[in-house]
């Protein structure tokens, strides 16, 4: 309420505001949160008796709607439950809730957890199973989430190079490569795929956490770092409906949908290209040789609008090969199985040396984060680092966040010497298994320390091993 006082009136009456509006406007009277509805019969009554009328004879002042009092509940207005918050769906969110897709929330997104199945007991059945049918047959997820930005211009490659610690500007049209981001101060900010579609166009993705920020990101460097380049940027996020299809039988089902002209051999359609395609019915659509599941696979993307048809048409096309829809939870034990960082690793706090991607860092180019990640406590040789964790003894399970202690020390601050960061359990090796960032892993490979859980209390010894666990030498996604 704005502070009007009875002296406040007094002093406009004999002033000569003895009109109720003049008074109104003269002192603010009624004029904040409450409108009048409580403040105004108290003034108008002080004007009263200061002038010896009363209130009738004063007059009062025009009332504003609402006339009566609104309940506080009518302000949340339909803001509860499942509409508290602003939702976002994927092009294939209706079909997926057909399916009995079980869902998670992924900032604003509705993601499929997994799919479960008539007569499967728990979640871990139903991932397993998905995970067994895309390593032996094929299947799909969508990941129509991530970011999606277009890069546009002559200069487009050149302003990528200063973004990304790996060189982009000698990429070849047709291909795509894996690309990390630093921050100014040396830490990775975020990964995803670049892949150039013509000699002034790249199109990149980026994790679903960081699109948004992400675009901003390079806006800022557009506009403020490096205005110099004639680059043009557009988010595409919501414009493109994207699926990735994994296994063995992945062609096999491409095959059912894209035009039978285009060549998707390996020799027609290598590891990491990229290109426009032809559908069957002639939509054009995007294709990508991109695997995070370690698996032949390709990212299919088209149009937002037919994101429904086309998963609708995947399922009918591929039902001869036993194609099998995956959710986020398959989609994670595969990328442990095959060492590929993400979230939990990418947390703030890690270089590209401690993920194992220093390689990566180009030695004959400036890029943002280039300095800043020399320095020597970024380098030093005890950082901890991504490795590989499996449990001793195959029957144990894995925790996330357990503490990583040296054999032969007690658990304390002294000799944490890092923590499980994600696990699940593998089908493909049959136990659980995990991803850890641990000091000098690289260099302990084979060593049996400690796992530390004090919040479950639980205890028991972990080797340490390579992060690969699956398919170390790549030969099944560049099959």
């Amino acid at each position: 309420q704005h502070d009007v006082t009875a002296s406040d009136i007094e002093l406009a009456q004999r002033e000569g505001f003895e009109s109720v509006e003049h008074l109104k406007r003269y002192t603010t009277l009624g004029m904040a949160t409450d409108q009048g509805k409580t403040s105004n019969v108290a003034g108008l009554a002080i004007m009263a008796a200061v002038s010896g009328k009363s209130i009738p004879e004063t007059g009062t002042t025009i009332y504003r709607p609402p006339y009566v009092p609104v309940a506080i509940g009518a302000f949340a207005g339909h803001h509860r439950d499942e509409n508290f918050h602003a939702t976002r769906l994927r092009p294939s969110h209706h079909w997926a809730a057909e399916q009995g897709a079980v869902f998670v929330d992924t900032g604003l997104w509705k993601r499929a957890q997994w799919y479960p199945r008539a007569g499967e007991k728990d979640w871990l059945e139903s991932v397993t199973r998905e995970v067994k049918a895309v390593r032996s047959g094929v299947g799909f997820c969508d990941v129509s989430t991530l970011g999606k930005i277009d890069v546009h211009g002559p200069e487009a490659g050149a302003f990528l190079d200063r973004v990304y610690i790996n060189t982009f500007s000698n990429l070849a049209v047709g291909k795509a490569r894996y690309g990390l981001m630093l921050r100014e101060d040396g830490i990775v900010y975020d990964d995803g795929t670049t892949s150039r579609l013509a000699e002034d166009h790249y199109f990149l993705t980026t994790t679903t956490a960081k699109a948004g920020l992400v675009m901003q990101h390079l806006e800022f460097c557009r506009q403020v770092l490096f205005p110099e380049f004639d680059v043009q940027l557009t988010s595409v996020s919501d414009q493109w409906a994207q699926f990735s299809i994994a296994g063995p039988k992945t062609r096999d089902l491409l095959r059912e949908i894209v035009d039978p002209a285009e060549d998707l051999s390996n020799e027609g359609f290598p590891f990491m290209g990229a290109r426009e395609v032809a559908l069957r019915g002639g939509i054009k659509a995007r294709l990508f040789r991109i695997s995070f599941s370690g698996e032949m696979a390709f990212e299919i993307s088209v149009p937002a609008r037919y994101g429904d048809a086309l998963v609708r048409n995947l399922m009918l096309a591929g039902k001869s090969f036993g194609v099998t829809p995956y959710g986020t939870e398959a989609l994670g034990v595969m990328r442990i199985e095959k060492g590929h960082v993400a979230g939990p690793e990418l947390n703030g706090t890690t270089t590209a040396a401690d993920l194992g991607l220093g390689k990566m860092m180009s030695t004959k180019k400036d890029f943002i984060g280039r300095v800043m990640a020399r320095r020597e406590a970024l380098v030093a040789p005890d950082r901890q680092v991504v490795v590989g964790i499996k449990p001793v003894d195959k029957t144990r399970r894995l925790r996330s966040g357990a503490h990583i202690i040296p054999k032969d020390k007690k658990p304390g601050p002294d000799n944490d010497q890092g923590y499980v960061t994600s696990v699940c359990f593998s089908p493909m090796l049959d136990q659980w298994i995990g991803l850890g960032l641990v000091e000098r892993g690289r260099e302990r490979i084979g060593e049996i320390v400690h796992a530390h859980d004090p919040l479950r209390g639980e205890d028991y010894d972990v080797e340490l091993c390579s992060p690969v666990f699956y398919d170390p030498d790549g030969g099944r996604q560049r099959g």
